[in-house]
């Protein structure tokens, strides 16, 4: 038995390093750059029956979690003056593409504050760079 407990010759650092290559190859490099705050529309691939058809899903960008392979970003729209909220995985093949509409000006990580808002209120100040 060795020093970690293991009896095949693979260290758990080698295994991380495995994990971490196999990680890489599955992140997607046409995506485009977007921030919370920001307005987008997201085109997402269904399927329905035998067919495949793409969906947008345009509102704004209230919040992103984790790094790599894991991450992930919520949006919110108001449809039919019923909130609604999706959270997509970022490097999910379930994306065709991600297309950003408004830059927003926002100070902060998240925007839960946006969900007791409704109407106008619900949007957010466009930024200057935009």
């Amino acid at each position: 038995m060795s020093r970690y407990g293991f009896t095949h010759s693979l260290s758990p650092y080698t295994t991380m390093n495995i994990i971490a290559k196999i990680e890489n190859e599955q992140l997607k490099s046409d995506i485009a750059e977007f921030k919370v705050g920001d307005t987008v529309k997201v085109h997402c691939r269904v399927v329905e029956g035998g067919k495949e058809r793409v969906q947008i899903f345009a509102g704004i960008v209230i919040g992103r979690k984790g790094h790599g392979v894991n991450s992930s970003f919520t949006v919110r729209k108001i449809s039919y003056g019923e909130g609604v909220e999706r959270v997509f995985p970022v490097h999910t093949p379930r994306i065709a593409k991600i297309e950003v509409t408004n830059r927003g000006k926002v100070r902060r990580a998240k925007l839960n504050y946006l969900r007791q808002r409704v109407g106008k209120r619900a949007t957010l100040v466009k930024s200057m760079d935009a």
